[in-house]
């Protein structure tokens, strides 16, 4: 059960980031990049630590301090920044699909660093995943600005960005529980972010916010952070890096519901035809024989 559980999370994690899309989309018009991250981040960060502060036994040893606080600038503050970056050049849809590479990534990388093995049920799922995304946003392919590829480079980049951090946070989690783990590293990405507004005055337009505004900033902070990383480490604390990672291809397809239900956009036969390729594609990675999972998630022997 508790690998059925991951995954579960691992899903509704990148459900909730789709949403978060929105969210992003409707305040990117009022402030920049820069400041968003800060709020998701900084309120997620807020809302999480007295979650953490009531659990210090399961606080990150010091020795871990270095690490974590490395994982959370990877994951909270170059993450965001090339992903951010990468929509300057392309499109969503070309850039939602390669953040789908994400569960590709992290199994070719999890390999490489010997952390999980390669398996052909587990590859054939991934491929399928990437598929069904693909499908999903076959319309949305076909438009491509100049010089798209740059964006498309930042974007994968931005996956590996996010595939290391989802392979090498293991053990740290393991430690001390997703709860004070994910505060602790998002801390760290939100100070930087919150600091780099600071000096390139990203908050100025603060000022003039609204209701509308202010409450797609607090969600963005408390679903779009601190629910949404919560349950990705939770989901790395009981199923392996690859499974957590094959569940970001529902990221854009729960941000394609988002916009048909409230922003107006159209639903087509391809999402819809996408969406029930990605969820064959998932039942495939995470259906794996017991065996291969045990040797996968294995406890950490420090």
């Amino acid at each position: 059960m508790g690998e059925a559980w991951g995954v579960l999370a691992a899903v509704l994690s990148s459900a909730l980031g789709g949403t978060s899309i929105g969210a992003t989309r409707f305040l990117v018009g009022f402030i920049d990049p820069l400041a968003i991250g800060s709020f998701r981040f900084g309120i997620g960060m807020l809302l999480l630590l007295p979650l953490a502060l009531s659990q210090l036994r399961a606080w990150p040893p010091r020795r871990d301090w270095p690490g974590v606080v490395g994982l959370g600038l990877l994951f909270f503050a170059a993450f965001p920044i090339l992903f951010n970056a990468s929509l300057i050049f392309t499109t969503a849809a070309r850039g939602a699909l390669a953040l789908s590479t994400l569960p590709l990534l992290t199994m070719l990388v999890g390999a490489a660093l010997g952390s999980e093995p390669l398996s052909a049920r587990k590859t054939t799922g991934v491929l399928v995943t990437i598929l069904g995304v693909a499908l999903a946003l076959l319309s949305g392919l076909a438009m491509a600005p100049a010089g798209a590829w740059r964006g498309d480079f930042l974007m994968v980049a931005a996956a590996l960005c996010m595939a290391l951090y989802s392979i090498w946070s293991k053990p740290f989690i393991r430690r001390s529980g997703p709860i004070a783990f994910t505060t602790l590293a998002m801390a760290a990405g939100a100070a930087f972010l919150v600091a780099a507004s600071l000096v390139r005055g990203s908050f100025a337009p603060v000022a003039d916010f609204g209701a509308a505004q202010w409450f797609g900033a607090i969600y963005l902070g408390a679903f779009g952070a601190a629910l949404t990383f919560y349950l990705w480490s939770f989901a790395l604390e009981r199923t392996t890096p690859t499974r957590v990672a094959i569940s970001v291809t529902v990221n854009p397809i729960a941000a394609s519901l988002v916009g048909a239900a409230f922003l107006g956009e159209p639903l087509r036969w391809n999402v819809m035809a996408g969406i029930v390729t990605v969820f064959a594609g998932i039942w495939i990675a995470t259906t794996e024989p017991r065996s291969h999972v045990d040797a996968a998630v294995a406890p950490d022997p420090h």
